[in-house]
């Protein structure tokens, strides 16, 4: 059975790396079966199949919620430009500019330096 999630051989990744694609790879299969209870709720009329589907998705929730975490907590940067947008009030994408300006930049969301030991993006061709 062959895998997709890396784009590296395998044999050369290191086991963290490793752990890290499968929990990427988990994440994006749970967002995809919370939008797919989603369409089967807008699209059911059984209330009981509906009671099903919505304690279904909860999981879906859950599950998406504990992936998203574990990566965050191994990921520094991401998990500060993630507090910087999630659950703030707000434009989201303004948000989210400056919070990833704020962690690649240097600024008054870390508190410190603002290095995080991540050099500065700037100048660098995309």
């Amino acid at each position: 059975m062959g895998f997709d999630q890396y784009h590296e051989p395998p044999e050369e990744l290191p086991q963290p790396t490793r752990t890290f694609a499968r929990l990427c790879a988990s994440l994006t299969e749970e967002a995809e079966a919370i939008g797919w209870y989603q369409q089967r709720l807008a699209v059911e009329t059984d209330p009981e199949a509906l009671a099903i589907m919505r304690d279904a998705q909860g999981e879906e929730f859950k599950h998406f919620s504990m992936d998203l975490e574990f990566l965050l907590r191994r990921t520094p940067a991401w998990r500060e430009i993630a507090q910087g947008i999630l659950f703030q009030e707000g434009d989201i994408v303004e948000r989210g500019e400056e919070a990833e300006a704020e962690t690649f930049e240097g600024g008054p969301a870390d508190g410190g330096d603002g290095s995080l030991g991540i050099r500065s993006l700037r100048g660098v061709a995309r």
